[in-house]
């Protein structure tokens, strides 16, 4: 019996228990918070979905040699918590010899985890940062595109979670926490471009792109979005790019806020005041984006241009995902959270080496591909 710790019980961390309860058969779960209500509403909403019994256990993560006690009971944790704390996550996981994966979203921490994989190693444990979404199963989608074709060349990632009914001007609801959010527009991605490493600040190589349903979108660079792939693939892809998609007008509102300084975590003195510009415009927006009970929907496209069999060949891959009126999930909770599941099943299933491992070398695009149809995914695939 495999023992599993959702650590962090909001949203994606509950999507990410009721996929391994459907979809793994033999273990326990224990959701643990430090919010005990937190835990109980996951507890309730799963028991209601699944029948299936899971535990609840209230603790505070910074407290270590405790949440070293509490995970060393543990197969496998899932950090569903802010991406600051995975760096220290990392460092528990290694100590209480628990397996981890984490939803990650910030490139640097998910660099200084890997260099822990010597460590996780000798622990006997799997740990793999940035699942989800995108960072996540964008890239998994992009390997099912490299993948089918000898000499992929140049790779072209879209994907964005948007309101499916908007509201102006601002035309976005907020489906996860605010902080993760502005975390992805300000600084830079690293692309590849010419076979090597380039950073691109966020919100350029502004474009459009036509979706079904939705019409056309924005698309720009975000920060993260590609995780380690970038490194793993330098020097063996010419063109290397994610950007997110949005509805249009989106992009103009978020550069006009970071020139304004509203991006800014160090501190102003405003009226005899020291505040932080950043956690000011959180306070603004927040109840602006913020919607009780949104719907959702989520849409990725995947280009990759190459060779097969030294004819060229492009593959493209578009899918999309709505939210759930059956479960109450929402399209995004679903693309995060199961792409972590689909990955901790993985490794409870003996198929992930030990140590620390990049995502796009820990999952395959031809296995998400085949777990993810299990999970009633609907792949549009054109190659031509």
């Amino acid at each position: 019996m495999k023992k599993i710790c959702i650590l962090g019980s909001g949203r994606q961390g509950t999507a990410a228990a009721y996929d391994i309860l459907k979809f793994h058969s033999n273990c326990e779960l224990t959701f643990a918070d430090s919010n005990i209500q937190n835990a109980e509403r996951a507890q309730l909403r799963i028991k209601k979905l699944l029948s299936s019994e899971t535990s609840i256990f209230q603790i505070n993560i910074e407290k270590k040699i405790e949440l070293i006690n509490f995970l060393s009971e543990f197969d496998i944790f899932l950090s569903s918590v802010p991406y600051e704390y995975n760096p220290y996550l990392t460092d528990i996981a290694i100590e209480s010899k628990t397996s981890m994966v984490d939803l990650g979203g910030h490139t640097l921490n998910v660099r200084k985890q890997l260099e822990k994989n010597n460590l996780a190693e000798n622990a006997g444990i799997t740990i793999v940062p940035d699942c989800g979404m995108g960072p996540g199963m964008n890239i998994s989608v992009a390997l099912m595109g490299i993948e089918s074709m000898d000499d992929p060349q140049e790779v072209y990632i879209w994907d964005g979670g948007l309101p499916l009914n908007p509201n102006p001007p601002w035309n976005y609801n907020l489906f996860f926490n605010i902080v993760g959010l502005t975390n992805e527009y300000d600084g830079s991605a690293f692309f590849i471009e010419n076979k090597k490493i380039k950073e691109v600040p966020c919100f350029e190589y502004l474009e459009e792109l036509k979706f079904k349903e939705l019409g056309m979108l924005e698309a720009a660079v975000t920060s993260g979005g590609l995780s380690t792939m970038p490194w793993t693939y330098e020097g063996k892809l010419n063109v290397l790019h994610n950007k997110t998609l949005r509805f249009p007008g989106h992009w103009d509102k978020m550069i006009a806020y970071r020139q304004l300084g509203l991006f800014s975590t160090n501190k102003i003195s405003f009226q005899d005041k020291l505040i932080s510009p950043r956690e000011f415009y959180h306070s603004l927006l927040e109840p602006k984006i913020f919607v009780d009970s949104p719907k959702d929907i989520c849409v990725m496209r995947v280009k990759v241009i190459g060779k097969n069999k030294s004819k060229p060949v492009i593959t493209t891959i578009d899918i999309q995902e709505k939210y759930d009126s059956k479960t109450g999930f929402l399209a995004m909770e679903k693309w995060t959270g199961w792409h972590a599941s689909i990955m901790m099943i993985e490794i409870l299933n003996g198929n992930v080496r030990k140590g620390a491992i990049p995502i796009e070398k820990a999952l395959s695009g031809s296995v998400f591909h085949t777990r993810s149809l299990l999970r009633g995914y609907d792949f549009k695939i054109n190659i031509k």
